[in-house]
């Protein structure tokens, strides 16, 4: 089967994504997606995402245990453990813990997906393991891969679409049929891909003389 690509611009689009029976990989580079990596990284037993900060603090009540993390605005809430920036989510803290996530639009965008049978988080640092996998899930299930970018405040984010063009370009070729949005993610990733790894070594060169 060759695996049908597309990609929703926005978190309102999700519901598209699940009514088509796709595979999703939600990329809200950032901060959300990112962050909820690092934390898995760093063994946090979980991380929950939901849409408001009110629901955040109803889910806290019933488990006092857990940690509040997340951002509106990119200020962290009032009462909440942690923000959603990786730096923040150290193995100190976040290990054999579960996360209540609530961001701006990142765990809008998750929350939105939850109609599709398999949901995927994507980013700059997971971004071969997400196209391995997803190829794996959608081979077996005869099932399409659907993007969902997060954007900005329901606009579209090109950091985003540059993110998904890069897990897009770990497919295999000739496994996979791009839709028009797919095919100019995977491009956009291409003119941009230089830029990113030079600065990439340039911030590698800087931490090593630090």
């Amino acid at each position: 089967m060759v695996v049908p690509v597309d990609v929703e611009l926005v978190a309102q689009n999700a519901d598209k994504a699940s009514k088509r029976g796709d595979l999703v990989i939600v990329i809200d580079l950032v901060r959300a997606t990112t962050s909820i990596i690092t934390a898995l990284s760093n063994e946090a037993k979980s991380v929950i995402p939901v849409q408001t900060v009110k629901e955040a603090m109803q889910l806290r009540r019933k488990h006092p245990d857990y940690l509040l993390v997340g951002e509106r605005e990119g200020v962290k809430p009032k009462g909440f453990d942690l923000d959603n920036s990786p730096l923040s989510l150290t193995k100190e803290k976040v290990e054999g813990k579960n996360l209540i996530m609530s961001t701006t639009n990142g765990t809008k965008a998750l929350v939105r997906s939850k109609g599709s049978k398999w949901v995927l988080v994507g980013a700059f640092v997971n971004a071969d393991a997400v196209a391995k996998k997803s190829i794996e899930i959608t081979s077996k299930n005869n099932v399409g891969i659907s993007f969902v970018l997060a954007g900005q405040k329901n606009h579209f984010a090109l950091e985003d679409f540059i993110c998904a063009g890069e897990i897009i370009d770990g497919f295999p070729k000739g496994a996979v049929e791009f839709s028009d949005k797919a095919l100019g993610a995977l491009l956009a990733y291409n003119g941009a891909k230089h830029s990113l790894q030079e600065k990439t070594l340039a911030e590698a060169n800087t931490h090593r003389n630090c």
